[in-house]
């Protein structure tokens, strides 16, 4: 319990320094302001506390990292369309959402070049790369199944935060981290569902697969998290003391899921 709570100060803690990093006060102002994926700064953290790092360096990983998340979750809330007869506040809200997922990404350039960190730039910068092309890959609907699709998501949800965990030398805690991201994603979509709300997993594969509707994909979804959280279980509980914080962060949140896992098997 004392660690749990202990990382959640550290959490809080991080939030703000990444909060003022983002502060922009046109920005602010003119577009929703872009959300910080707890559920990925708790895992950077989690990860990061076991190593030699120096305390400053640990959060300067973790902040730069985090600006980069931000920056690709910004330009994601950009509505793709080409319709002539939009109006002009909405091209303009789109052209600064865009403005501002381009200053997030850049000022992890600014703070990892004033540290003149630039393997870790070559890092991030490798990553955004990758993707992007994983997200041109669904956009142009590169898709032959379900499954594809869900390993299509995998790798968009994780790649960030999997290129960190081999920078910092824990290639071990890689498939725990690639299958918990995804798991707590369909979770989440599968939440939205049940509860009347808008899931964008499902609406996207809709309009990709004619043959299936959207109680059948949410099936699949389910069947998915059940195997997933199973796995995550077995490899986490082979985890050695020396990732004590991240082994106790994963169990806690299988713990949590436990109840709804539990529901789905029984459906």
């Amino acid at each position: 319990m004392v660690a749990l709570h202990g990382s959640r100060q550290e959490i809080e803690e991080l939030k703000v320094l990444i909060e003022d990093k983002m502060q922009h006060t046109y920005l602010d102002k003119n577009i929703e302001k872009s959300m910080i994926d707890e559920e990925k700064l708790c895992i950077l953290n989690a990860m990061i506390n076991n190593t030699s790092m120096k305390a400053s360096e640990k959060k300067q990983t973790i902040i730069t990292t985090m600006l980069v998340q931000i920056a690709l979750d910004t330009h994601d809330m950009v509505p793709i369309s080409n319709d002539e007869k939009e109006s002009e506040a909405t091209r303009v809200s789109k052209q600064l959402t865009v403005l501002a997922g381009d200053y997030y990404s850049g000022l992890y350039y600014f703070l990892l070049s004033e540290l003149k960190a630039y393997d870790m730039i070559q890092v991030l910068a490798s990553a955004i790369k990758e993707i992007n092309e994983y997200k041109m890959k669904l956009y142009y609907r590169e898709l032959d199944s379900f499954e594809s699709y869900i390993l299509l998501l995998k790798k968009i949800e994780s790649l960030l935060i999997l290129q960190i965990a081999e920078y910092i030398k824990k290639p071990v805690l890689i498939p725990i981290i690639e299958e918990w991201l995804v798991t707590k994603r369909l979770m989440e979509e599968t939440n939205n569902f049940d509860n009347n709300r808008f899931s964008p997993i499902i609406h996207t594969w809709l309009n990709f697969s004619k043959e299936q509707d959207d109680s059948s994909i949410v099936t699949s979804m389910k069947d998915i998290i059940i195997k997933n959280t199973n796995r995550i279980e077995e490899h986490t509980l082979r985890l050695s003391d020396q990732h004590k914080l991240f082994k106790t962060y994963i169990l806690s949140g299988l713990k949590k899921l436990g109840d709804k896992t539990s529901v789905m098997e029984e459906g």
